[in-house]
């Protein structure tokens, strides 16, 4: 079964959230557990853990349905020690929020290496950092999202994450999301069935889809490999439709959060429609 949705406002407190959700025809959803662009936030009340838990419960969302997502100012692979134990701790604070919330997934842009350390050593980093999380959590997936490559930003190839699981200790708790607007500014030609197929043959190769805990359905401002992360709307832009057709008829994208992300927040209902209507 497809669950798709998007990344909806939490804004009043994550209990608005799968409220959001269902407003527009959502089967899943994203969230932000706190503000993204703040390093602390407020402790989870005990009333609004259960009314995100009642909100969930009432309109059938289920851990698997829902990809929440961490703070944009977090760098895992971060070549100063004080910056990285920040950003660590920064981490940290998200897994255990998710775990109050009872959801079983976190998403994360993997790190940057801001120029200043090799990538083997920053996806080193990274992976360390996944680790030192884990070590002092249970029950949450770190789920790793590719990017687009742009300025020293790493995950952009499929062979970059292989290296970052591959580290993890714990391979039972490590995922990744692949978001269609970064995998295509990467480089990677998913425009076409034909395209679709030997990109997701190669990610089946390399990463593994029972590592797949779900993905970004986003169009591109920006043409094939030009490591510029700008979504676009479905259907505008330079990735067309056929990609999310090849998705919506593909039993390996089935049960897991497929997240909208396009720009356009008043279009969202009108595209989980057509991403629905897609399916044969």
């Amino acid at each position: 079964m497809k669950y798709i949705g998007a990344h909806v406002s939490a804004g009043g407190g994550v209990e608005n959230a799968p409220v959001n959700a269902h407003k527009i025809g959502a089967t899943a959803f994203a969230l932000f557990t706190k503000n993204q662009r703040q390093w602390e936030a407020k402790p989870l009340t005990r009333e609004t853990i259960e009314a995100f838990k009642s909100g969930c419960a009432k309109y059938g969302y289920q851990p698997h349905q829902i990809l929440p997502h961490d703070s944009y100012l977090i760098n895992l692979g971060h070549p100063e020690p004080e910056a990285l134990q920040k950003s660590r701790n920064a981490f940290l604070d998200e897994m255990q929020r998710c775990g109050q919330l009872g959801l079983d997934r976190l998403n994360f842009h993997p790190g940057s290496h801001l120029n200043q350390i090799s990538e083997e050593q920053c996806l080193t980093t990274i992976a360390e950092s996944i680790n030192w999380a884990l070590n002092q959590t249970s029950g949450v997936t770190a789920v790793i999202e590719n990017t687009a490559g742009q300025g020293s930003n790493l995950g952009f190839s499929f062979y970059q994450l292989k290296k970052i699981i591959d580290k993890v200790e714990d391979k039972s708790r490590v995922g990744v999301c692949i978001d269609t607007c970064h995998a295509y500014s990467a480089g990677y030609d998913i425009k076409t069935k034909a395209g679709f197929e030997k990109v997701f043959h190669e990610f089946e190769v390399v990463v593994g889809f029972q590592y797949l805990k779900g993905m970004h359905i986003n169009g591109s401002k920006k043409e094939l490999g030009s490591r510029v992360d700008r979504h676009d709307s479905l259907g505008t832009g330079t990735l067309g439709l056929e990609i999310f057709e090849c998705i919506m008829n593909d039993s390996r994208f089935d049960g897991i959060p497929l997240i909208l992300e396009t720009p356009n927040e008043e279009l969202w209902a009108e595209e989980i429609e057509l991403l629905k209507n897609m399916q044969k």
